[in-house]
């Protein structure tokens, strides 16, 4: 099979494109895919880095997010036959490695899955749209909806909005009925989140949000629980942590899975105490944030912001656009 195979860890360069690479083995108890499509995270550029605490195996195909049909069944798997179309969910509870990580993953032509982490797809939802959620949107579902609560009467505020869980958390928050405050970095991106549905954008690089957000919603009176907003968003962490906080009303909630600019922030625990916030952490996602998302794209609630598709052979190029942050919206490799 066509696969891109990281042979040790490094570069962009690190990433090889092979014309005839080695054939998934069918365990009894796994499936065969012909992976249709697979999706892009950062995560796959931590995997090419080579991540502390964590040992891999290599070489490794890569790639989380991967859709497909199944093409070959093990011999104890039930329920399934060749030619459904299914999701790959990442993450193996069963405790055999993370797809596209510890195990091969979606940059191949054909990859073997355990049949317990297939996921399967609605007839009307594409290969593509499938692809785009397990990581960043199967994440932003646990945060927004089965930790967060998020509501109608909620005004949220989201750090980080340009990215693929920011997106999928703008999108859900809409679906929700929430007002929504989003933060970007450029004009391109304030452009595009707006398209996406925010109701207010901030450019953080230019201006202080938490003023913007006293601007928007007037100064907080937090102990008549007034002013502000009722939801932050914050998995960046770093020097927004608590100016995330300033934002809030009282009572209002503080949502993060993740801290990419620092996991150690300073806390100033009298807002915590003094506006009764409530903090709430959210790990990954499980497989009923999934299968949520699916019907809500089947319903044609929610449609997924898609970047652009590569061929296989153009994976480093779609993978650079990824850590260069060129893009808003998913990208997708379609083998």
């Amino acid at each position: 099979m066509k696969a891109v195979v990281l042979y040790e860890h490094g570069g962009m360069d690190k990433f090889v494109y092979e014309a005839d690479y080695r054939d998934p083995e069918c365990g009894p108890g796994d499936v065969i895919i012909r992976v249709k499509a697979c999706s892009l995270n950062y995560h796959d550029l931590f995997t090419r880095n080579g991540m502390p605490g964590i040992t891999l195996d290599l070489p490794r195909i890569c790639g989380l997010d991967a859709a497909g049909e199944i093409v070959e069944v093990g011999s104890e798997v039930s329920g399934w036959a060749v030619g459904d179309r299914i999701l790959v969910d990442p993450r193996d509870r069963q405790g055999t490695g993370l797809f596209g990580e510890t195990v091969d993953g979606g940059l191949a032509e054909l990859a073997r899955v355990p049949a317990h982490q297939l996921i399967r797809i609605p007839d009307n939802v594409s290969f593509a749209d499938a692809a785009s959620l397990p990581v960043a949107y199967g994440t932003a579902h646990r945060m927004m909806v089965t930790r967060g609560e998020v509501g109608p009467d909620d005004k949220v505020l989201i750090l980080g909005a340009s990215g693929g869980v920011g997106t999928g958390a703008l999108l859900l928050a809409k679906i929700l009925g929430a007002e929504v405050v989003a933060c970007g970095s450029s004009q391109a991106k304030l452009d595009a989140l707006t398209e996406m549905g925010a109701d207010h954008v901030i450019d953080y690089t230019e201006v202080d949000f938490v003023k913007e957000i006293w601007k928007l919603y007037e100064k907080p009176h937090r102990r008549k629980h007034s002013g502000g907003v009722t939801v932050a968003v914050n998995f960046t962490g770093g020097d927004t942590w608590v100016k995330s906080m300033r934002c809030l009303r009282r009572g209002g909630r503080l949502l993060t899975c993740g801290a990419t600019a620092g996991y150690d922030p300073n806390t100033d625990l009298r807002y915590i105490w003094s506006f009764e916030f409530d903090i709430r952490g959210s790990n990954s996602w499980e497989p009923e944030d999934l299968e949520a998302l699916l019907q809500m794209i089947s319903e044609g609630k929610m449609k997924v912001p898609i970047a652009g598709t590569y061929p296989l052979t153009e994976a480093t190029e779609a993978l650079r656009l990824i850590e260069d942050r060129e893009v808003i919206g998913k990208v997708i490799v379609a083998p």
